[in-house]
């Protein structure tokens, strides 16, 4: 069941599917702070939210709720994750190498070299 859409430019797309990596994590660190990637995530322009949790990804958009991407997240240092999934927009294979620049800040890469920034969602209460 298709129904009209609108498109999402590609960089919304690869944030939103890195976004969708980072589902919500209990807390973790100092004073509740999450470690590493867990918890949630939200693209820049504000179109997804990617969710990263116990190894599982998965990016919805912020509008509707519907799913934009889902897959597998692995921190391969401290401060880097390697996201691999799929698209289930375009029914494609997705991949991004990202860096935290700051506990709230993860600066990510896709493998074809489309660079986007994703921000640490704060936890609602």
């Amino acid at each position: 069941m298709n129904t009209p859409r609108k498109l999402i430019p590609a960089g919304s797309l690869a944030a939103l599917v890195l976004l969708a990596g980072c589902m919500s994590g209990g807390p973790g660190g100092l004073g509740g702070t999450p470690r590493g990637v867990e918890g949630e995530w939200l693209s820049t322009d504000g179109v997804a939210v990617s969710r990263f949790n116990g190894g599982m990804f998965e990016t919805v958009a912020t509008d509707t709720g519907n799913r934009l991407a889902s897959g597998t997240y692995q921190m391969t240092a401290q401060d880097a994750v390697t996201i691999n999934g799929t698209s289930l927009i375009r029914q494609t294979p997705v991949s991004f190498n990202c860096l935290m620049a700051t506990p709230t800040q993860l600066n990510c890469t896709s493998t074809s070299g489309q660079q986007f920034v994703l921000n640490r969602r704060q936890a609602t209460s």
